[in-house]
């Protein structure tokens, strides 16, 4: 089980996942190199595993798996449904051929309680995540645990934070998923979180500031990838530019305007500006 390489989010070409975004989204890779495809499960019942599978295994594009939780099904709300949830999802994700299931799967976007996060409350999310990683180590998957700013989710803020559940968990297949855009949020520097994460980190969303086109932006690159080099990165990166949003994912990442004038500018300038960083630091 592993994940490597250069992706690109699959909100670059359409939030929801259905056979018209799949077809669309997988020749796009092709067209510009891409190793791997996040595909984002808004709704992931809906998901038409085969025809996806069928796609990328044509195309020889390998992927990934994100979603986050309904904020009915939470670990701290609704332990079982949250499970449930995670294993139609886990399923969904095997069926397309995912090597990694990952994003706010501890969670959800929009989980707040207006209060600092409670032990009980992360002892809930490790049992179920717990059980979750195990079923999807069945499946052969990893299972990744993203950090998110704090508009969005109140208990996986830092890599810090991440790292402690990550070990609270203790499964093998469980690892950190850091992003730019939170980190630059949420860190102290994004070095010390990409340093703190170390052995954990598998997973990162190259975002910019503005969730954009990278490079065009006020991320620290060199400072990213630097830190990556020094703990010998191996997993897989992804630019994550959140240029289709629909209004109900608009109002849960806060996306209000449009973030780059151009799909063609994020893919042309923002990853060539990523490849470019990468290649000059020795990651690919």
């Amino acid at each position: 089980m592993s994940v490597s390489g250069f992706g690109v989010h699959t909100a670059m070409w359409a939030m929801e996942w259905d056979r018209q975004a799949a077809e669309l989204a997988i020749s796009e890779a092709v067209k510009h190199d891409i190793d791997f495809l996040e595909i984002t499960m808004l709704d992931p019942m809906e998901v038409d595993t085969a025809h996806t599978r069928n796609l990328l295994e044509k195309a020889e594009v390998a992927c990934v798996c994100s979603l986050g939780l309904p904020l009915d099904k939470l670990p701290t709300n609704n332990p079982g449904g949250a499970l449930d949830f995670l294993t139609m999802a886990i399923d969904k994700s095997a069926e397309i051929g995912a090597q990694a299931m990952s994003g706010v799967i501890y969670g959800g976007i929009g989980q707040r309680t207006g209060s600092r996060p409670t032990q009980q409350e992360y002892d809930a999310t490790a049992r179920v995540v717990e059980k979750a990683a195990a079923y999807a180590q069945s499946k052969g998957m990893l299972y990744g645990l993203e950090a998110v700013n704090r508009y969005e989710n109140h208990l996986l803020n830092t890599a810090d934070q991440a790292v402690k559940l990550c070990e609270m968990v203790g499964a093998e297949n469980v690892f950190v998923h850091l992003d730019t855009y939170h980190m630059n949020i949420e860190e102290k520097g994004i070095a010390q979180g990409i340093l703190r994460a170390r052995e954990h980190l598998k997973y990162i969303h190259l975002s910019a500031s503005d969730r954009g086109t990278p490079g065009r932006d006020t991320i620290a690159w060199d400072e990213v990838f630097a830190a990556l080099t020094a703990i010998e990165f191996k997993g897989g990166m992804a630019m994550e530019s959140f240029i289709t949003v629909p209004p109900q994912v608009a109002s849960a990442l806060s996306v209000w305007r449009d973030v780059a004038p151009s799909r063609e500018e994020v893919l042309t300038d923002g990853l060539s500006y990523l490849r470019m960083k990468a290649n000059q630091y020795g990651l690919i």
